[in-house]
């Protein structure tokens, strides 16, 4: 089977083997009209698979034999949750986001994209900011360590949580990214010690992680 895959770099290897073992493929021979990477090529335009066809009861592997959209472990989750929800936080709750210029940290050292709102910043509520006497430097203290960051205010932010981006905190040197080690940016996976662990995934929580926030020269 391996001497039967398309003869180029291993990536088209790989991709001509999936295809072959797809819904559509050629099984490696057993289905002769199915697609390889070389029929693929062969046609730059696409090829016409006809009307969708349903896979559900073929590819299906739950015990029930049938999509289970409320399996009994998360159902039996929800009254923590519920819990959760109920109880006055105290403190703030950070969540993550990204921005497209940024792409994760892969673009952050393109002039191009550098500018503009692909900046790194604690986003809060106008309301929680004036609670908090913030005007431009945040101090956010979490689990694993503290961070200071400029704070955006905005109302597209829920009161009671907050947020920075990841894939900022270019300031580790030997790099070679001079544009990005100049607007460093913060690490948010700083203020996270990695203990806290999902009961149903059993991954540690990387978002949605209690912090406390005050102004710069406030902390503590």
């Amino acid at each position: 089977l391996t001497a039967m895959l398309y003869p180029g770099p291993g990536y088209e290897r790989r991709l001509d083997m999936m295809l072959r073992l797809g819904a559509y493929g050629d099984a490696f021979g057993a289905r002769p009209d199915g697609l390889t990477l070389e029929r693929l090529k062969e046609n730059p335009h696409g090829i016409d698979l006809g009307p969708l066809r349903p896979r559900i009861p073929e590819v299906l592997r739950t015990p029930s034999g049938r999509i289970e959209l409320a399996p009994e472990p998360i159902v039996a989750d929800v009254a923590r949750l519920r819990d959760a929800l109920g109880r006055a936080a105290g403190g703030f709750l950070l969540i993550g986001r990204r921005h497209l210029r940024s792409n994760n940290s892969w673009m952050h050292n393109l002039p191009a994209l550098s500018g503009g709102s692909n900046r790194c910043t604690l986003q809060i509520h106008p309301d929680d900011a004036a609670d908090l006497g913030l005007t431009d430097i945040a101090v956010i203290k979490g689990p694993g360590g503290e961070l200071l960051a400029p704070i955006e205010v905005t109302d597209g932010m829920r009161r009671g949580v907050v947020s920075l981006p990841h894939g900022w905190g270019h300031d580790r040197g030997g790099t070679g990214q001079g544009l990005a080690t100049s607007r460093p940016g913060v690490n948010v996976n700083q203020l996270n010690d990695g203990s806290h662990l999902d009961p149903l995934s059993g991954t540690a929580v990387l978002n949605g992680i209690p912090v406390d926030i005050a102004p710069a020269g406030q902390a503590g």
